[in-house]
């Protein structure tokens, strides 16, 4: 019996989840399912130009580990770009990372996730922070 996968760590939540072939209808589509750790996968490696090392301890994974995840993604992005599927991300083993942000309007600190186009100040429900390092 294996043991239960390790909850991965990500960043942040994705902007957008749902991408699909213009001029078809949804009903007429494949859908395939990128996980949210598979996304942040291809984030780090091929959107910020991380080593495999740097990217499996960002994750909290070993570098094998993260070589599958970004093997997998990679095979999803693909067969949707060329079989003209619709890819939905959703789902997945993983733990959102915390962060200290900043209201640039109010001023209010709080530590929470990112989600580039939900996070709201909880003080004044702005949407224009940033993040504290």
């Amino acid at each position: 019996m294996s043991r239960p996968p390790k909850c991965r760590r990500v960043e942040r939540l994705p902007g957008f989840t749902y991408f699909k072939p213009s001029g078809i209808p949804v009903p007429e589509l494949n859908e395939i399912v990128l996980s949210v750790e598979e996304l942040e996968a291809i984030r780090l490696r091929d959107l910020e130009g991380m080593e495999h090392e740097e990217c499996a301890g960002k994750m909290s994974v070993s570098r094998p580990t993260f070589h599958r995840i970004l093997a997998s993604a990679r095979q999803k992005v693909a067969d949707a770009l060329v079989n003209g599927a619709a890819l939905r991300i959703k789902g997945g083993n993983f733990q959102l990372a915390e962060h200290k942000l900043e209201c640039r309007k109010c001023g209010h600190r709080w530590r929470g996730g990112i989600c580039s186009r939900r996070t709201l100040c909880p003080s004044c429900s702005g949407r224009d922070w940033k993040e504290l390092i």
